[in-house]
């Protein structure tokens, strides 16, 4: 069994702790999105292959960037081209990655007619001061709304969350986490906010426009979501995730078992477990690689 992940990198905005590959420009997405159907086909093809032949996938993933900023027929497009072009397991786990303020009952359908069965929303937090303070694009009221249209839509829902922000305090914490275990919610994801070189909040804390994160704070938080999260009845797997039994991610499961999954889109990633491989992390040169029929790929064989 594998998986496949595609990589939209499409943000209305920048998050100041992201270091993500992504672009606030749609100028290019028509382009970038038929170079991702052209490199599908390559992959699939004998001499593109990075799978085996005839690997069943059982997972698909959009992730990003922002997939939810796709309208529901570009979605339903890249998935149905997978299903076409390689053999998907009957009652794969197909995820999209989802912004609060992008959830609509529209979209919710599209997704679900696109053949999303699964959806991952990024809240990241439910107080707006400190959703402003990340530059998120969604406010505090959005995020309580978003699960109020996607549960019933989808029972397979994963929300993040992020602790160990200068502003938030425990109680604080709780609240956010309550509201994910209080409305049932089936899985969380919850990381410790990391200060990566070259982002927005890294320049924020080296000029003094911002706190430094306090490793202790992030500590304290950590242990006490897993006691949170042991009392509600979730299992703890993976170091960031939560999940009530039976709803465990497949996709990201997958990645810590050492299952192969084939990576397509800018920045993305493959794994077969003889080699790694990854595409070159910028727009333009994607686009123009693919459209000239060549793969822009680096590897490394492990030993």
């Amino acid at each position: 069994m594998a998986g496949i992940y595609i990589h939209i990198p499409f943000c209305k905005q920048a998050c100041t702790y992201c270091n993500f590959h992504f672009s606030t420009s749609l100028l290019y997405k028509n382009e970038l999105l038929s170079a991702l159907l052209k490199e599908m086909e390559m992959r699939s093809s004998r001499s593109g292959a990075y799978l085996d032949p005839g690997e069943k996938i059982d997972t698909i993933y959009l992730g990003g960037g922002t997939p939810s900023l796709l309208d529901a027929g570009e979605t339903e497009k890249l998935v149905q081209t997978i299903y076409s072009l390689y053999p998907v397991s009957p009652g794969a786990e197909v995820t999209l990655e989802a912004n609060p303020d992008d959830i609509t009952n529209e979209k919710l359908s599209g997704w679900k007619n696109a053949g999303i069965n699964r959806l991952s929303i990024g809240i990241q937090g439910f107080d707006d001061k400190e959703l402003f303070w990340m530059n998120r694009a969604h406010h505090a009221q959005q995020a309580h709304q978003c699960l109020e249209l996607a549960f019933p839509a989808f029972k397979n829902i994963s929300v993040d969350l992020i602790y160990g922000t200068p502003m938030l305090d425990d109680t604080s914490w709780k609240k956010n986490v309550d509201k994910i275990t209080s409305m049932g919610i089936p899985h969380l994801s919850c990381y410790a906010l990391t200060v990566e070189p070259k982002t927005p909040l890294y320049k924020m804390i080296r000029d003094q426009r911002s706190e430094d994160v306090n490793p202790d704070q992030q500590a304290r938080q950590f242990m006490l979501l897993m006691e949170w999260m042991e009392k509600a009845g979730y299992e703890h797997y993976e170091i960031s995730n939560f999940a009530k039994p039976g709803q465990r991610s497949k996709h990201n499961s997958s990645y810590w078992r050492g299952t192969s999954y084939l990576g397509m889109g800018p920045s993305a990633h493959s794994y077969n477990g003889i080699s790694r491989q990854w595409n070159v992390s910028n727009n333009t040169t994607y686009i123009n690689s693919i459209q000239s029929g060549m793969l822009p790929a680096e590897i490394e064989t492990l030993t």
